[in-house]
């Protein structure tokens, strides 16, 4: 029989590599693995949180969002109550002045008693003038009278306030109007407690924007919504034949009042009576169509100081008389 070779691999079997690393025991190997060691224990994890980008650009992505966005970013924590509350009057003013651009010159707050001129302030209060204002200070049944020690007095402040106290009343009943279910009647000379209850909340909201821009800057956003839904609402009745303001699609998503600078019906009237609202198509007071330039004019916001300026002079014929 023939004899089979076996090769000197065969012979010896399948070869195992034990071979182990060497251990490098130097001062520059034990260096370098300090320095490594040091680099991984300083690494930061990555962060998700929007306050840690700079601080400007914190401040344009908020500009970005509405007003109620802006109140319920607050209640997240502390530190975004905190941040927004540090830079309230910069993100409201940045906000307003490209979203409510038309609403916000419709809607100019009335000065504060304690912002007039200390040596002003007393003609404004007499009680002599507080009687001449009985016919603009008596009460509608959807708003709420302004406090003299509170709120300006005079002619233009009055009327401010009572736009601006319009504002949550008709955002109120913007369901029932959208359903068709009718708003309750109040008999006359009645005073339920259900609407004093929300006149006196309204006013509430009213006194927190008189102080916090971001709470005026929501009170803007209200009365938008409540202008689109009652465009929309007038919009789909068919027997309504009158002059109404164009408002597209990408008008209501855009979020902006820009398309209430068209041309559009009057709408300066006050609604004095809630059984206005089922007409109303948009308030936006202080405002007239000049046919000539062929755009809005809005009432000036120095017109509070011409006031004043009346008042003083009215006060200065009185001490005569009295002299």
């Amino acid at each position: 029989m023939r004899k089979v070779d076996v090769s000197d691999d065969e012979e010896l079997g399948e070869l195992e590599d034990k071979t182990e690393a060497l251990t490098l025991r130097s001062k520059r190997t034990e260096r370098v693995r300090k320095r490594n060691a040091k680099k991984t224990k300083n690494t930061k994890p990555q962060s998700h949180n929007p306050l840690d980008l700079p601080y400007e650009l914190v401040l344009d992505i908020l500009v970005f969002l509405q007003p109620s966005d802006i109140f319920n970013l607050r209640r997240v924590n502390r530190a975004f109550r905190d941040f927004i509350a540090l830079d309230e009057h910069r993100i409201a003013k940045s906000i307003i002045s490209w979203r409510y651009v038309c609403l916000e010159k419709c809607f100019r707050l009335p000065v504060l008693t304690g912002d007039i001129d200390p040596s002003i302030r007393p003609y404004v209060m007499s009680p002599e003038r507080q009687e001449t204002l009985a016919i603009h200070k008596k009460p509608y049944q959807h708003v709420q009278s302004p406090d003299p020690a509170e709120v300006c007095t005079c002619l233009t402040c009055l009327l401010r306030w009572s736009s601006l106290c319009l504002i949550p009343d008709f955002a109120h009943w913007q369901k029932n109007l959208d359903i068709g279910e009718p708003i309750p009647i109040i008999r006359r000379g009645t005073y339920p407690e259900w609407n004093q209850a929300l006149i006196a909340s309204n006013a509430d909201i009213m006194r927190k924007a008189l102080r916090s821009p971001l709470w005026y800057a929501r009170l803007l956003e209200a009365h938008l919504d409540s202008t689109t839904r009652s465009i929309r609402r007038q919009a789909a009745n068919k027997g309504n034949k009158r002059l109404r303001f164009r408002m597209e699609k990408e008008d209501m998503e855009s979020g902006s009042d820009l398309f209430l600078e068209r041309s559009g019906p009057p709408s300066f009237d006050f609604p004095f009576h809630r059984d206005n609202y089922y007409m109303l198509e948009a308030y936006l007071p202080n405002r007239s169509w000049s046919a000539v330039r062929e755009r809005w004019m809005y009432m000036p916001a120095e017109q509070h100081h011409v006031d004043l300026q009346y008042i003083v002079k009215w006060a200065e014929r009185q001490l005569r008389k009295e002299t």
